[in-house]
């Protein structure tokens, strides 16, 4: 199951003695706490801004693209056997 060497007394006493924090810390909400927000605030509509206009053109190249890439079933074999006999009979 655990190993021998594996010692889960000494690991409790490490986790149990840690010094708590002395350093009055404020989680973070020092002087300098939200004044990078406006900052955040317009990037984060530039980048809403140019993802629209990305997904517009987007949509707009996708628009020019024809709705399959297979060729139609009623004229390939024409299309293919004329091209290939000319190319024989010269």
């Amino acid at each position: 199951m655990l190993s021998p060497e594996f010692d889960l007394g000494g690991t409790v006493a490490f986790v149990a003695v840690q010094p708590s924090d002395t350093n009055n810390d404020k989680g973070g909400q020092g002087e300098d706490f939200g004044k990078s927000s406006p900052v955040g605030l317009v990037l984060l509509i530039v980048f809403f801004i140019a993802v629209f206009f990305l997904v517009k053109s987007m949509n707009k190249h996708l628009k020019k693209l024809p709705a399959s890439f297979d060729e139609p079933a009623d004229a390939p074999a024409d299309a293919k056997a004329a091209p290939a006999e000319s190319e024989k009979k010269d």
